[in-house]
């Protein structure tokens, strides 16, 4: 059995290597040329690897911009919440610690993809897609912790409420110029959905 401190195997870096360079080249072009210049071939020539690896990598092209291999690590610290804290409130967590990493490491990237989701009608089905993945995925670890079904009804519900609800809280952000803290605007969603809508105050 592999320890937890294992480094990932060579075959396993060349891998993430090759990955990183596709998207890497990919946000290039998009963000030089738009994203209808961003062919596979064109993909394939500015990452230094060919066509056919692009596609063995990344099937849809969208999701080079849309899948990464943080779903593992979000389930992972989603187990790791403490036992007793509220399933909102550990989604809350993981999911802000998540997005403001990726706006201290990759602020351009976040931003550039943030303004495809909501320009680009492919790429918004495709998140569709992808959001349903990660909700699965993290459908398991909430009901693992609440002694529930991953396929009850329960689960299903809350988990894609909660994600589908930070997605549209991401578009926004997009479609207002991408100025304000996402992080906040993403700890309002969540504040909204535990407390509700309640009427605005007169004006």
């Amino acid at each position: 059995m592999k320890g937890m401190n294992d480094r990932p195997g060579l075959r396993e870096r060349k891998k993430a290597k090759t990955r990183a360079a596709i998207r890497k080249a990919t946000y290039r072009l998009v963000a030089e040329q738009g994203w209808d210049a961003a062919t596979t071939d064109r993909i394939a020539e500015a990452a230094e690897v060919s066509p056919s690896t692009v596609v063995r990598y990344f099937p849809v092209r969208e999701d080079i911009l849309l899948t990464d291999e943080n779903d593992e690590l979000l389930e992972a610290r989603l187990r790791a919440r403490p036992a007793a804290e509220e399933p909102l409130e550990s989604l809350r967590a993981v999911v802000l610690e998540a997005v403001r990493a990726a706006l201290d490491e990759e602020p351009e990237e976040t931003r550039l993809r943030a303004r495809l989701m909501v320009e680009i009608p492919a790429v918004r089905a495709r998140l569709t897609e992808t959001t349903a993945t990660t909700g699965r995925r993290l459908a398991r670890a909430i009901a693992d912790r609440t002694g529930r079904d991953a396929d009850g009804l329960e689960v299903r519900i809350f988990t894609a409420a909660v994600l589908g609800a930070l997605r549209e809280a991401t578009v926004h952000w997009a479609e207002h110029g991408r100025t304000d803290d996402l992080v906040a605007l993403l700890d309002r969603t969540v504040d909204t959905l535990k407390t509700g809508l309640t009427p605005s105050p007169p004006a």
